[in-house]
């Protein structure tokens, strides 16, 4: 009887969903090792239907069109990434040899600005500021190594395992939705649809943005340090692009190293680091003027206080993670209060 009256079969329907969706999100949380790699895969996907459903358009079946995406992929990113490890590997030995001189120099520098300052105010500043921040550096650097050798097998299975969950969900993905829409109640399938929808899109075309922006800063910062006859080339240019990812900080993260390292090699007024600063400047100009307005800003949408408000409140709860997740979550919240908006004042224009 509960269930023939419909407005007690709608609230039914309405909690078995949210009970289904809840312990989804809380298995996610339980379960990073599995979570993280599906969730990868999962933007994966959604950056390649696009051109998946291309190629269904030019007379290929799906499973071809999917089959033949990853070959053009392996052969245009991963085969070049495989010849670029030992490179990357031998850099970065030779960079932990310049550790030590990085960190006298830093102190050395140190002394000569708290003269500077000490001479011009008579205040002293005191020497915790750089030996905390280098305890840090120095701690951080130590974990990274105990942890390497765990950082490169999930790597490594990371490596077989995303394109593995990839495929199937881009084969599978009709599948998979219509399961997953026979769940949704009829009160909100509509709404619900739409959200999901977009929400998709935009994700899977932020991502895919945010590799093209991170793949055009790392090859002019690599190739601009290549032609500048710079040793560590590669690797920070590879750097330069992972840690563009990150809003706001991630340039200047990627450049202090380089910047360092000129100065410990040239000196701190030469005109080599000058040249350094002014390639990550042009990067970045280049990055902020063309790349991120075309590419990234006009897929979220967002006014550019609520995107640096969204990026303070990741980085504080999430770290470096959150920092990067922060903008498409902030994305996909505003789309859901400005469905629910429109639905609750249908008279009034959001």
């Amino acid at each position: 009887m509960l269930l023939r009256d419909k407005k007690n079969l709608d609230r039914i329907q309405l909690i078995y969903f949210a009970i289904i969706l809840t312990l989804i999100f809380l298995l996610v949380l339980s379960l990073p090792r599995i979570s993280i790699p599906l969730f990868l895969a999962y933007v994966q996907s959604l950056a390649l239907i696009p051109m998946v459903n291309f190629l269904i358009t030019m007379g290929l079946k799906k499973t071809q069109a999917i089959i033949a995406i990853f070959l053009f992929l392996t052969l245009v990113i991963g085969i070049p990434l495989f010849n670029t490890i030992p490179i990357l590997i031998e850099e970065s030995n030779n960079i932990q040899t310049w550790a030590p001189k990085v960190v006298t120099y830093t102190k050395s520098q140190y002394g000569v600005l708290q003269n500077f300052i000490h001479n011009k105010t008579g205040y002293h500043l005191s020497d915790a500021y750089v030996t905390e921040a280098l305890d840090v550096i120095t701690k951080e650097a130590e974990n990274l190594v105990v942890k390497l050798p765990n950082y490169l097998a999930t790597l490594f299975e990371w490596i077989f395992i995303i394109p593995f969950f990839t495929f199937f969900m881009m084969r599978d993905s009709d599948i998979f939705k219509s399961k997953f829409l026979s769940f949704i109640p009829n009160s909100i399938f509509e709404r619900f649809y739409y959200v999901t929808h977009a929400f998709n899109q935009q994700l899977g075309n932020y991502f895919f943005a945010k590799f093209i922006e991170a793949l055009i800063v790392g090859l002019i910062i690599g190739v601009g340090l290549f032609f500048l006859n710079f040793k560590f080339a590669i690797v920070l240019g590879f750097l330069a692009g992972i840690t563009n990812i990150v809003p706001y900080v991630g340039p200047i993260l990627g450049a202090i190293p380089a910047i360092i390292i000129f100065m410990m090699e040239y000196g701190a007024t030469s005109s080599e680091v000058g040249t350094v600063t002014i390639l990550y400047v042009i990067a970045n100009v280049i990055d902020n003027a063309f790349v991120f307005p075309f590419l990234v800003s006009k897929i979220v949408n967002l006014h550019p206080m609520m995107v640096a408000i969204s990026v303070i409140l990741g980085s504080h709860y999430m770290g470096v993670t959150g920092m990067i997740i922060s903008i498409p979550v902030t994305a996909a919240i505003k789309l859901i209060l400005t469905e629910i908006t429109r639905e609750l004042y249908p008279n009034r224009k959001v």
